[in-house]
């Protein structure tokens, strides 16, 4: 399982039957190219809207970029900053996120499309000829896990973000041809529930097995510069596009104690970070897996990827103890680290197959995997909202009421009734009614302690607030997502 490239045409022999082949879904470019005489999509999209030609302009270029990637996969492109003009990099404008926190200036989004178009072709000007000045990230910590420890983000100029958007709207119709089957995070037409429901089915196919759930330690803070620039010129070679990579790489980041300058990693919420995060590990571990390990591995195994979080799926356990050993060598190679104590190879077999009443247990992208009975007796795999999301959620809530209960109750009830179907949004899926019921329960249960509180008197009895519910009614729990069979 040494470190090489791609292997083209491997012969696989006796192992082939061995392999569960993946399913090509490979993202196409969402409209076709225009032909002789153009095309019915492209016809049906005319409008009189200027926004509606700027998006038909820049689709039809992103278009062209995701055929010429498609057709030559080796090739790296040299010419592509000249699709970054006006129109897109307005468009690139409308894409970024309008609410987020603004950076270290203090400018909001809708103060710099004020001026868009002045300050889009100074922006233009400024990038293309070498004197665009990346500016320092705003750094920010927010909870992770449990709470004991946080996660660094980082928060760019409102331009920066434009900047950024504009490159990786470049960057995503080439790479959509390259990334694997197996990566689902900050990718279009891809969701986290696409990847639960991979997992449900090749663990529902294999009938269990053993899985290796991979924690990769501080992955945006120590992701190796030198090796992210080698591997993005294997398929970009515009001098424009990589000093703007290598700029923002090196831009400074915005503490309380200071500007400093770290020489490795890529701040985490930055507009391309996500980008150059699925680029560095498409080539560590997706291809590496996919073309050097599976073919060597007797049975059958499957990698589930978003972002930097991944659990590998095994039939057999030679298989994944053999991966594990290697695993953590490989990262090593290119300046990542496993961690020793979160990453943990799990027997993950219906009790029926241990011999026991218990089966192993993981938690993969807020859920916790488990085995249960299905209504017609029969061993199937479950999720339920993971403990640590759970408490999190709820500790939002409960810190939202604690600053806010002195509202009225209309508006305290328009915002938790959001916050509710933001949570149904995500954890409503099949088989996890219950955590949602006592999601609901629980939120109701704070939102009365609060407003216990409002008065002295303490006269917000069970019997009062039931009464008030019948009036401000939250949002009851539902399944929004039916990822796998009801009743198998």
């Amino acid at each position: 399982m040494g470190d090489k490239r791609t292997v083209q045409g491997r012969t696989k022999g006796s192992l082939s039957a061995l392999i569960v082949p993946l399913e090509d879904r490979r993202t196409a470019p969402r409209e076709p190219v225009s032909r002789e005489g153009g095309c019915r999509i492209t016809e049906l999209l005319l409008g009189n809207t200027e926004r509606t030609s700027r998006l038909m302009s820049v689709s039809t270029k992103q278009q062209r970029i995701a055929e010429l990637a498609k057709q030559s996969p080796r090739m790296s492109f040299t010419s592509l900053n000249h699709f970054i003009d006006e129109e897109w990099l307005k468009e690139a404008y409308r894409r970024i996120k309008k609410g987020r926190s603004a950076g270290c200036s203090g400018e909001t989004a809708a103060e710099y499309g004020e001026e868009l178009t002045d300050r889009v072709r100074t922006l233009i000007d400024c990038a293309k000829s070498g004197s665009y000045f990346a500016p320092p990230v705003k750094r920010v910590y927010i909870p992770k896990g449990d709470g004991k420890e946080k996660r660094p983000i980082g928060i760019p100029e409102t331009e920066d973000k434009v900047l950024q958007r504009g490159v990786v709207m470049v960057l995503e119709p080439i790479y959509e041809q390259d990334f694997l089957d197996c990566a689902y995070g900050f990718r279009p037409g891809r969701s986290a529930h696409q990847a639960l429901d991979a997992i449900w089915r090749e663990l529902m196919g294999m009938g269990g097995g053993w899985v290796l759930d991979v924690d990769v330690r501080k992955f945006y803070d120590t992701l190796d510069h030198a090796h992210l620039r080698g591997f993005v010129r294997r398929r970009v070679g515009d001098g424009v596009i990589l000093r703007l990579i290598g700029k923002w790489l090196k831009a400074g980041v915005m503490e309380e104690s200071g500007l400093v300058y770290p020489e490795e990693g890529t701040p985490q919420g930055g507009v391309i970070s996500p980008m150059l995060s699925n680029i560095y590990l498409h080539y560590v571990l997706d291809v590496w897996f996919e073309h050097e390990v599976k073919p060597l591995l007797g049975g059958e195994a499957r990698l589930v990827r978003f972002a930097d979080d991944f659990i590998i799926m095994f039939r057999c356990k030679d298989d994944a103890l053999r991966v594990q050993k290697v695993l953590s060598k490989r990262f090593e190679k290119y300046g990542l680290t496993i961690h020793p104590e979160k990453t943990r190879l799990v027997e993950f077999l219906p009790p029926s197959k241990r011999g026991t009443n218990k089966s192993g247990t993981f938690d993969f992208l807020g859920f916790t995997h488990f085995w249960s009975l299905s209504r017609k007796g029969n061993w199937v795999v479950k999720r339920k909202t993971a403990r640590s999301r759970f408490q999190r959620a709820l500790k939002r809530v409960g810190e939202w009421c604690k600053h806010h209960y002195h509202l009225k109750l209309q508006e305290q009830h328009k915002a938790l009734s959001l916050k509710l179907r933001g949570h149904y949004n995500y954890f409503g899926i099949t088989g996890n009614s219950v955590a949602l019921r006592e999601y609901w329960h629980q939120v109701r249960r704070l939102w009365r302690y609060w407003l216990n509180r409002r008065n002295r008197g303490n006269d917000m009895l069970w019997s009062r607030f039931l009464l008030l519910c019948e009036r401000y009614v939250l949002p009851l729990p539902r399944a929004i997502h039916s990822v796998c069979p009801a009743n198998p």
